[in-house]
């Protein structure tokens, strides 16, 4: 039987080997920070042009996480490649009988990884906020301003939730393409189209992406954003609730099906 300590070590070893891995999480702070401060430069001159409205509900927070919808692809790639390398390549079997603890072996790897994504996104959360606020100079905001410091707290949980929520779906579909393209899709395209359809638009409130998101506003119905039956941390709790059944769903094909 192996023990925990020695999993987690062999996880850490895995993820940290893979430069993928390691590029994919610094595409995720790349594209968010940099569309996060495009769009504070590009809102601090355009601001006098603002509709009545977009100024009364204007968040400065939020403008931070602009590019958080694409930052958060790099993340899935990050959460589907740390789970479905072993299976393309034919490891699985290797770490399988290494750690015939089924369960053991995929919380590891889920720890392991799940860290590393949720330091990653703290990183990138706090750091686009602070350079966005710069940019968007009299518009900007502190950190401790209310709301503010849950807002981009959380936002770094959620890209870190985003990662594990794709390592149980890629536990589950055991393919890298077929992971990346159900899960891109189903967060770029579907996600998106959904909330122009009027009976759809209640339904899509509960995905794991837009109620998670709920968490980053400070301001209610910030920037013209649909109103929402439930408040910033019952958002977050929904996506827990996604995550956490994504990696049962995950766990039960790995412990019924052969590697």
């Amino acid at each position: 039987m192996a023990s925990v300590p020695a999993v987690l070590t062999s996880e850490w070893t895995k993820v940290r080997s893979v430069s993928s891995t390691t590029w994919t999480l610094i595409s995720a702070f790349a594209v968010t920070v940099g569309l996060g401060a495009a769009a504070g430069a590009l809102l601090n001159a355009t601001f006098d042009d603002l509709s009545g409205t977009e100024r009364a509900t204007f968040d400065p927070t939020l403008v931070s996480f602009s590019g958080m919808s694409f930052g958060q692809l790099a993340m899935i790639v990050f959460g589907v490649l740390v789970v479905s390398t072993e299976y393309s390549s034919g490891m699985i079997r290797t770490s399988l009988a290494a750690v015939p603890q089924r369960g053991t072996f995929l919380l590891s790897k889920i720890t392991v990884a799940g860290a590393l994504a949720l330091l990653a996104g703290l990183l990138t959360s706090f750091i686009s906020f602070f350079l966005t606020q710069a940019l968007l100079g009299d518009q900007g905001i502190g950190l401790g301003e209310e709301n503010v410091l849950r807002a981009v707290f959380g936002a770094g949980i959620y890209m870190g939730l985003i990662a594990i929520f794709s390592m149980g779906a890629a536990a589950i579909m055991r393919s890298s393409v077929l992971s990346i393209c159900v899960l891109v899709t189903l967060f770029l395209l579907i996600s998106n189209i959904l909330t122009l359809v009027p009976y759809a638009k209640d339904v899509i409130k509960y995905f794991p992406d837009r109620a998670g998101m709920r968490i980053m506003q400070v301001v209610p119905e910030a920037m013209g954003s649909d109103p929402t039956p439930y408040g910033p941390w019952a958002g977050l709790g929904i996506m827990v609730l996604w995550v956490l059944a994504a990696v049962l769903g995950g766990f039960l094909v790995l412990k019924n099906r052969d590697a």
